[in-house]
């Protein structure tokens, strides 16, 4: 698994949390891999963004949850299925396992604020 220094933030008013990897500005193609839940990946296939609208909602935890800087989410897909884990302050939050119906390409990435 390839681990890439995360940076998120995450705006309380309008409840949204964006979390982008480093040094990375670009994208190739936006996925919406579940209610609320994007993905960017870039034309090397790394992720480069993740964007959650509703994300107190989607992740079923407060607001003032939203706000910690210690997050963590693990990407994985290959052809036939798609995980995608948030973790905050080491807490399990968010597991997604679907059908990977999107076409997104193989990738195995971690992407951490604290790396």
């Amino acid at each position: 698994m390839k681990t890439e220094r995360l940076i998120s933030s995450y705006d309380e008013i309008n409840d949204t949390f964006v979390g982008k990897i480093g040094g990375m500005n670009r994208y190739c193609a936006d996925y919406s891999i579940s209610d609320g839940i994007f993905l960017a990946i870039d034309k090397d296939n790394v992720p480069c963004s993740v964007f959650v609208e509703g994300a107190s909602d989607v992740f079923n935890v407060s607001k003032s949850m939203m706000e910690n800087a210690n997050v963590k989410i693990a990407i994985d897909c290959d052809s036939l299925f798609l995980s995608f884990i948030v973790f905050i302050e080491d807490l399990k939050i968010c597991s997604i396992i679907s059908e990977n119906r999107y076409g997104i390409p193989k990738l195995n990435f971690l992407m951490d604020t604290n790396y």
